[in-house]
């Protein structure tokens, strides 16, 4: 929708008219240049595309994506990175915590997707897979690992919820 000036009319996109769009236009594009620096400095050094990804390699760069966005998103230890942009609104599952992103424009926008595990996770695949790219074997030390956490916290969950059975 634009006004009659001729501008983009972002108030009305949703009912509340708190979209956040033009910070969210921000992040976009610096993901967009984030990606386009990494593919011309990528190419300027010679770094050679992997002919094929594995299914395995794909299983384990999304796991490792899965744990890394959870990460930065629900852990409590990396609450200092969202606290400029979010507020604790509660606690989750297994000490995860529940933040709300706060502010407005870019800020608020941030604060959007440091809250969103979903959101985050196109992040994270995104610099797993750019390294990949560059440095395979290493990668797939780092998402073992990642995926290996994955793997532990399913297991806490399995455990916990075989407790509760117990007790009923």
């Amino acid at each position: 929708m634009t006004t009659d000036a001729g501008r983009t009319d972002a108030g009305h996109y949703d009912d509340q008219g708190d979209v956040p769009l033009a910070g969210y236009a921000t992040l976009a594009s610096v993901f967009a240049a984030s990606v386009g620096t990494y593919a011309v400095v990528a190419r300027a050094r010679g770094v050679r595309l992997p002919r094929e990804v594995p299914p395995w390699d794909v299983a384990l760069l999304g796991a490792a994506a899965y744990k890394t966005s959870r990460l930065l998103t629900r852990d409590k230890i990396t609450s200092f990175l969202r606290a400029p942009f979010t507020h604790r609104s509660g606690a989750g599952e297994a000490s995860e915590v529940m933040d709300e992103p706060r502010g407005s424009g870019v800020r608020r926008a941030v604060g959007d997707l440091l809250s969103c595990p979903f959101c985050t996770s196109a992040w994270t695949t995104t610099a797993l897979v750019c390294s990949y790219a560059a440095s395979p074997r290493l990668t797939r030390l780092v998402c073992g690992g990642f995926a290996a956490v994955t793997v532990a916290d399913w297991l806490q969950y399995a455990w916990t919820w075989t407790q509760a059975a117990t007790e009923d």
